[in-house]
């Protein structure tokens, strides 16, 4: 979308700190009306502050900002709200026993009678509907009746970008009045084709005028489908372009500021560097399932795991890959078959949603890798504080300290919490569910390094990724679940993202 076009949103010189913790320096960024620009940059680069800037949950420091020419600065959500700038969180923020319209006009319902709150349904179904047209091509896809808890995850995401246009309001001609819609990681908990279909809609959304800000991670689709990109480094712009134009490694040492280290040793390079006893081919069976269901999914699961083993489990979205690693750790009903564990220290599973069921975001780091089983029911808070500080320490966690609350740090931080609990809690065996989900290159790249590290130490893993490639490079083994049924694995070095993909696809 080249051109000579007045931006809709111009940023210039935006700086803000928190306390003497400068966060945002000296950042500017031009969005052009119509276009999808992405934001990139590590967990703790400033885009969710710069985000929160524009979108009045935040105030800067210093700098200004234009929205369609004129000055904005919106003192709260609201603000931003009527001024047509729109989020959609990444966390997904339905509720499931609504219908779609109640979802949508949550807290913007219309009323008929405003002194008696009576609700105006008619006006509210014409604004649900005309969201839900913006971002779906058939209508019928999504009823406006049905429950959000019926809706596949795709369908779910779509619903929640429908929400954000509607909280912009209408325009006199009855269209929606929203221009800016920021996207935070809109595809991270989606599969490859439930993610190409939400970008079409994206990108119609683009083509009827409304501008995009994408917060990503994901390199692939900001060559694929954004404009242009910019990236935040340590609260600066270290870059920006045509995605379409600039290698992936640039990008990448953009972000970085340097070249990325490749972390992601083979399978064979790694079994030789673990002890022969915890190797998969000679270390003790630790957990055996035999013929698996669940209530829904799977249908048949069967799969062995050996002491010092990474088992890779790939699979579509809505396959039963989480279902199975809940059956696994004894949280979801199991219909038929046999599970047998054979770890004196037990099994710990680190969930995909870190922050419905993985963390206590309102609580402090310190008592979310304190809080397990194994913990004392009373204990001192000096305590408490001192244990989060030592796995601050052990696994890197950016934090201002062991009392910082578990909701404020990044996506990657807050994943390396859930794993010092797991770790503290000396689990055998290790379900690892999406555990880069929503985190950025380098955080990636170290959660997968620890992975490597707890195999070689004789830990046990599963681990379920909708990254083929992290399977393909981190894993000893990788076995396809299809339709409800796990096929036997096969080595990784047998496999590439290609045959992963068109095996789990057909």
């Amino acid at each position: 979308m080249g051109g000579e076009r007045a931006p809709l949103l111009e940023v210039t010189g935006l700086a803000k700190a928190f306390g003497p913790n400068p966060v945002l320096r000296d950042v500017s960024l031009r969005v052009a009306p119509a276009s999808i620009h992405a934001l990139l940059g590590e967990n703790g680069a400033g885009k969710s502050t710069l985000a929160r800037v524009l979108l009045g949950m935040e105030r800067a420091d210093a700098g200004a900002i234009l929205l369609g020419g004129a000055r904005y600065a919106p003192a709260s959500a609201e603000e931003a709200r009527r001024a047509g700038v729109v989020l959609v969180p990444q966390e997904r923020t339905l509720c499931a026993h609504l219908t779609v319209v109640d979802n949508v006009m949550l807290g913007i319902e219309p009323l008929a009678r405003a002194r008696l709150g009576i609700r105006d349904r008619s006006r509210a179904r014409a604004v649900a509907r005309a969201a839900i047209a913006l971002v779906t091509a058939d209508p019928g896809r999504v009823p406006l009746d049905a429950r959000a808890g019926e809706l596949g995850v795709a369908d779910q995401q779509l619903v929640e970008i429908a929400r954000a246009l509607a909280q912009g309001g209408l325009r006199e001609d009855g269209r929606l009045a929203a221009r800016l819609l920021v996207l935070d990681e809109p595809t991270s908990s989606l599969g490859q084709s439930d993610a190409a279909r939400l970008f079409e809609r994206v990108g119609a959304l683009r083509d009827a005028g409304l501008a995009v800000l994408l917060v990503t991670h994901f390199l692939s689709d900001v060559r694929a489908h954004a404009d242009r990109y910019t990236v935040l480094r340590d609260g600066r712009v270290a870059g920006e372009g045509d995605p379409r134009e600039i290698e992936p490694a640039q990008i990448v040492r953009e972000m970085l500021g340097r070249a990325l280290d490749d972390t992601r040793a083979s399978a064979d390079s790694r079994a030789s560097a673990v002890p022969e006893a915890a190797r998969p081919d000679g270390g003790e069976v630790v957990l055996e399932a035999e013929g698996v269901s669940g209530v829904k999914r799977p249908k048949r699961a069967s799969l062995t795991l050996r002491r010092g083993e990474i088992l890779g489990i790939a699979g579509l979205v809505g396959s039963g890959r989480t279902e199975l690693l809940r059956i696994l750790a004894g949280l979801d009903p199991r219909r038929g078959g046999t599970v047998a564990l054979r770890a004196p220290r037990g099994i710990g599973l680190l969930s995909e949603d870190r922050g419905g069921e993985g963390l206590m975001l309102g609580r402090s780091l310190a008592e979310n890798v304190w809080l397990s089983r194994r913990a004392p029911r009373f204990a001192r808070p000096r305590s408490v504080l001192s244990e989060g500080a030592r796995w601050i320490e052990e696994l890197a966690i950016r934090a201002r300290g062991p009392e910082q609350r578990a909701g404020e740090l990044s996506g990657g931080n807050q994943q390396k919490v859930q794993i010092a609990r797991l770790l503290r809690e000396d689990f055998d065996v290790l379900l690892v569910d999406e555990p880069t989900r929503g985190i950025d290159v380098a955080s990636k790249a170290q959660v997968l390094a620890l992975l490597r590290d707890l195999a070689r130490a004789g830990k046990a893993i599963v681990l379920v990724s909708s990254q083929l490639d992290e399977l393909v490079t981190t894993c000893d083994r990788i076995a396809v679940l299809r339709r409800g049924t796990l096929d036997p694995p096969r080595p990784a070095s047998s496999w590439t993202e290609a045959s992963l993909l068109l095996e789990a696809s057909s």
